[in-house]
This record gives C-alpha cells, sequence and structure tokens, in this order.
C-alpha cells in the first residue's frame, strides 16, 4: 500500500517536532542551576537547543534523501534537468531564519529585562542622566533644565550591568561585595567588615550585589554555574546581582582576554549556608586584628638585626665567621652601628 506524500510529510514533520522537544529538554550540555537566574537563562538555552536541532534534523533529512532519491541510476549519462532557482522556496528558507531570530532576540531582551538588566528607557531619560567623570570633578553646569526634566523610570540601574528582579527593585541586597579584576587575578572586598579576599564567600538563598570595576584592561567576570557574566570595564561601575541557591564550590573565571596569562586568570566562589558564612566572616576579621595587633607588637623597638634574624636563619646562613663579620664590622666605609646590629643578626652567638 502506497502512502500519500502529504501524510509521509505530516509524520515526517510530527516525528521532528518530537524529537527536537526531546532533545531540547535532554540536551546535557549545561552544569546544574545554582541561581533562580540560571533557570531563567536555562529556559532560553533549552529553546534554541530546541530551534537548532530541529533545522538541523530537517537540513541532514533533505540533503539524505536529496541523495537516494535523486542519486545517478545506472546507466543513465544525461544531464540534470536546467533548474536556476525556485523564487518560492528562496523567499520561504529565508523568512523563516529571519522570523526565528527575532523571536530569539525578544525572548532573550525579555530574559534580560526579568533578571534585572539595564533599563535603555533610563539611559535615554533626560530625567536620568548619566555621565562619566573623573574623581573630583563637578559640572560646571548642568546637563539639562531641572524644570523640563521627565519624571525618573521606576526601573533604573545607575550601573549597567544585571541588577535584582523587577519585584525586588529598590530593595538593598543582602550581601554586597566590592569586586577588582586586574591581571591576572580577581580581588574581593567586603565593605561592611572591612576583608578583603582572593576567594568569592556568599551565604545560599540570599541576595549578592558585586560591585565590579576593573584596574587596567577589560575583564569578564563570569560564573558559569550562575549563567551570569559581566565585563568589567576601567573606570565604569558594572553591577552583577543574584540569588545562589545550591551550596557548593564554583568557578570564577575570565572571560575577556586580557593578557597572556589570562587563561590562568580563575578563582573560586564558596555558596555555604549561613551560618558557615557568618563563621568565615568572624574568622577573617579575627585574623585581620591578630595581624594588626602583631604588627603593633613586633614593631616597637625593634632593631635591623631583629628584623634579619629570622630571614637569616630562614636562608641557613646562621653559621656565618664571626671573624669575617667582625671584618666587615671595623670596615670604615661601613657605619659601624648599622653593621654591628646585622653582625649581631647574623653571629651564631646572637
Amino acid at each position: 500500500m502506497k502512502i500519500p506524500s502529504n501524510i509521509l510529510t505530516l509524520l515526517a514533520g510530527i516525528a521532528l517536532t518530537l524529537i527536537s522537544l526531546w532533545y531540547g529538554k535532554n540536551h546535557g550540555l549545561l552544569p546544574p542551576a545554582a541561581s533562580n537566574e540560571a533557570d531563567l537563562v536555562d529556559g532560553l538555552f533549552d529553546a534554541m537547543m530546541t530551534v537548532s536541532m530541529g533545522i538541523f534534523l530537517l537540513v541532514q533529512g533533505v540533503l539524505v534523501f536529496s541523495v537516494i532519491r535523486f542519486r545517478r541510476r545506472q546507466g543513465d549519462n544525461t544531464d540534470g534537468p536546467p533548474i536556476h532557482g525556485n523564487i518560492p522556496l528562496e523567499i520561504v528558507w529565508t523568512a523563516i531564519p529571519a522570523v526565528i531570530v527575532l523571536v530569539i532576540g525578544v525572548y532573550s531582551f525579555d530574559i534580560y529585562k526579568q533578571m534585572g538588566g539595564f533599563d535603555p528607557q533610563a539611559a535615554n531619560d533626560p530625567g536620568v542622566t548619566q555621565i562619566a567623570m573623573l574623581p573630583g570633578e563637578e559640572l560646571a553646569t548642568p546637563l539639562i533644565d531641572a524644570s523640563k526634566a521627565k519624571p525618573a523610570h521606576n526601573h533604573v540601574h545607575l550601573a549597567v550591568g544585571i541588577g535584582a528582579f523587577p519585584e525586588d527593585e529598590g530593595k538593598m541586597a543582602d550581601v554586597n561585595v566590592d569586586v577588582m579584576g586586574l591581571q591576572y587575578a580577581w580581588i574581593f572586598t567586603y565593605p561592611d567588615s572591612g576583608i578583603t579576599s582572593g576567594e568569592l564567600h556568599v551565604p545560599v538563598n540570599q541576595e549578592v550585589q558585586l560591585n565590579i570595576k576593573a584596574q587596567d584592561v577589560l575583564h569578564a567576570f563570569w560564573l558559569p554555574d550562575l549563567r551570569l557574566k559581566q565585563d568589567a570595564i576601567p573606570g565604569r561601575d558594572v553591577e552583577l546581582r543574584f540569588a545562589p541557591r545550591k551550596v557548593g564550590e564554583y568557578p570564577v573565571v575570565c572571560a575577556e582576554l586580557c593578557g597572556p596569562y589570562h587563561g590562568a586568570m580563575n578563582t573560586k566562589m564558596f555558596v555555604e549556608s549561613e551560618e558557615d558564612f557568618s563563621n568565615w566572616i568572624q574568622e577573617q576579621i579575627a585574623a585581620i586584628d591578630d595581624s594588626t595587633q602583631t604588627v603593633a607588637v613586633n614593631s616597637a623597638d625593634r632593631t635591623d638585626g631583629d628584623f634579619l634574624k629570622p630571614f637569616v636563619e630562614e636562608m641557613g646562613i646562621s653559621d656565618v665567621d664571626r671573624t669575617v663579620l667582625q671584618q666587615l664590622h671595623s670596615h670604615p666605609a661601613v657605619s659601624s652601628d648599622r653593621t654591628a646590629q646585622v653582625v649581631n643578626a647574623l653571629s651564631p652567638a646572637a
């Protein structure tokens, strides 16, 4: 029994759609989502993978069908039909990708807006004028007439980047961290406690705001497990806000080619329970206090010899002949007081 071609085409379309939908949800290309923002990005990525798989199967299926259906038969040495083009077909295969790209673009913009991304309307609003100035600079004259200024939008970010979700707009983040990118490291400073670290520690299920800057060149702060990436721009304040929801250790990567050692510019983000995060804060504060007290105690009434002794012992040169040291001490070109301190530090009798 011969099945009509339109039925075959319909069955093939149904199969292609089902396979594409299944693959879009089961591709396994992403690590487990570790933040609320990651769910939004994953939805966009799944949609793109569904469309990509559908297009791939369609194109490859047509190629395989054409190879089999229109292959040269044995003994057939004639030329193929002189087909120079098909205007309707060309319009269709141009219009369909254009519509797909447009839909994905609108969808991605909506995701970015839901994540608290930069509002372009706020940037163009005369009531929310933004300008970059050097520290200490002041405007000689106002940029706009205050009487003509329009009311500012409710959804406004004075810094470029990813802010809070629209429903959390205006609320202060639970944790604020200043991030400095430089060749070739990330430096994290907690302004509320004065802690500086080479690793990022944040509490789980709390809003975290990173205030990102670059010291030298462009960098990109990338958290793959949170699906977040934000450029660090010299001379520009950048904001990145998120809410981690899974305790664990996550990589922090620079995703912008920033120099010859760009590949080594990575560190870790530790998402901890509220108790563990509080303990880490207290440990860091205690370490800062101990270091301050040690410096204050040891810096008083210490000679150069006292400072040099531990370095000399570490270098393994504490057994230097005292006679040689005394010769150095008696050399007329060297200050006797300073040399005596060095002698005392290096001498076994010191």
